[in-house]
């Protein structure tokens, strides 16, 4: 596989990026914008929309907002997790691919949706901080108008549709107790962490018929306990995740982690709930048709991650899919890159989706 470079090859680098939604991607992929610093990113795609005499703007919280017809909104998001990869044309069996952190997750999905949003005059949103806390869907949810419909920029290949995903709950286990000989019975704090998350965990585990997607992930992420500075006692925190399938909702989790207590609390995050849309709504159809008109074959998808559309659907009441560009297996990946055919056909996908729910050609 060649890097093909403008030092190399101007014209097999220009051709490579050959549509205004292309140049986009290249142009975005390479400014760098891990969650909490995505203004240059942002600027970039202002200016995208300026050129194409779009009203745009950037909301208190960094989001960009380019309404018009609300149809349909098309909104990704413009944050990347850290981690360089360099930013490269390459060759390819199946034609040019993209090289660079943020090509599949989710900057792909989000400049293909900008190239379909001028094309066709429906509304477009770039959120940030998807990767962390997703404040920028949080704001957008709760400061904008429901639209028609959402198609949610996430990767899911170009002829795939994701329906569903899991919830999201995160929370601190916090224990104290009195520092005492370690000869003594009673539990300290450390043995009280321990003993909760293990009732926990037993409680959710899976039997093996069961899938992935449709059970409670449980996860500790970070555990700290020892004697305390004055060491008159013992503290335990425990941070810890659960993924939430849609047959549950985010209380009934919290209430089985919270029931398993006998020593300590827990403290909670704002959750996000779980998903799963019909694949029967107007949106889902227009999908469906539109891929096989660009030569594919639907695949209907439940991811066991979260995404924003999580908390769009708490919040709008209207159809909603995720959809975009790129195979999720390179999310984070350090070999992260997407092919620009397969970026080309979700443009045509986008674009026939959002003239059949109403965008103007």
């Amino acid at each position: 596989m060649n890097a093909v470079s403008t030092a190399e090859s101007d014209g097999a680098y220009h051709d490579a990026l050959d549509t205004g939604g292309k140049q986009l991607l290249y142009d975005l992929v390479s400014t760098p914008s891990v969650s909490g610093d995505e203004a240059d990113a942002a600027a970039v795609l202002v200016e995208f929309f300026e050129t194409h005499d779009r009203e745009v703007w950037v909301d208190e919280v960094g989001n960009v907002r380019a309404p018009a017809d609300d149809s349909v909104l098309l909104t990704s998001h413009i944050d990347t997790v850290p981690g360089e990869v360099p930013v490269e044309v390459k060759d390819a069996d199946d034609g040019p691919q993209l090289w660079g952190r943020g090509s599949v997750d989710a900057t792909g999905p989000l400049a293909a949706m900008a190239a379909a949003a001028v094309e066709t005059g429906v509304s477009f949103v770039g959120v940030v901080c998807e990767e962390t806390d997703s404040r920028g869907a949080r704001h957008l949810a709760e400061t904008r108008d429901e639209p028609d419909a959402v198609v949610n920029g996430e990767p899911s290949g170009w002829d795939g549709i994701t329906l569903g995903y899991r919830g999201f709950l995160a929370g601190t286990y916090v224990a104290t107790s009195e520092l005492g000989h370690s000869s003594r019975p009673e539990n300290n704090a450390i043995q009280s962490a321990v003993d909760w998350w293990s009732r926990v965990a037993d409680f959710f585990e899976a039997e093996e018929s069961e899938g992935v997607f449709d059970t409670v992930t449980t996860k500790p992420t970070t555990f700290d306990g020892g004697p305390t500075e004055d060491g008159f006692a013992v503290e335990a925190t425990v941070d810890v995740q659960f993924r939430v399938p849609p047959s549950l909702t985010i209380e009934d989790v919290r209430e089985v982690a919270e029931g398993e207590l006998t020593d300590g609390s827990v403290h909670w995050q704002e959750p996000i709930p779980p998903v799963m849309e019909s694949p029967r709504t107007d949106v889902a159809r227009a999908f469906r048709v539109a891929i096989r008109q660009t030569g594919g074959d639907p695949r209907l998808l439940r991811k066991t991650g979260t995404s924003d559309m999580n908390l769009f659907a708490g919040v709008w009441n209207c159809p909603m899919v995720t959809y975009g560009p790129g195979d999720s297996d390179l999310d984070h990946a350090p070999n992260e890159h997407l092919s620009l055919s397969e970026f080309d056909k979700s443009v045509s996908v986008l674009t026939t989706v959002a003239e059949t729910l109403g965008g103007e050609a």
